[in-house]
């Protein structure tokens, strides 16, 4: 019984980006929990589907403890975003010094 723990401890954690992939995330999920209108569906949608493509033209350009890090801190509240993940990567991109 006990064994099992350690399975369902590593199966329940969000996927953290390898340096050359984007994180899969639940863009329905993660709208759906936002609620509100089917307008406002399609509009947030949109706005991670946006994201997504955007993270994958400039996923190079971001350090791996950024990745790590933002990752994390998208994934807390059970529904990560393509949005907010972009947004703490380019925060952190632009913090540091060049």
């Amino acid at each position: 019984m006990l064994i099992h723990l350690p399975i369902i401890f590593l199966t329940s954690l969000h996927p953290i980006a390898g340096a050359n992939t984007v994180p899969k995330f639940n863009i329905t999920l993660e709208c759906q929990s936002e609620g509100g209108t089917k307008a406002m569906l399609d509009r947030c949608s949109d706005d991670e589907k946006q994201a997504l493509n955007q993270l994958r033209a400039e996923w190079t350009q971001f350090a791996a403890s950024d990745v790590r890090q933002c990752t994390e801190e998208t994934s807390i509240d059970g529904s990560p975003s393509y949005v907010e993940l972009l947004t703490c990567l380019e925060m952190a991109r632009d913090v540091r010094p060049k």
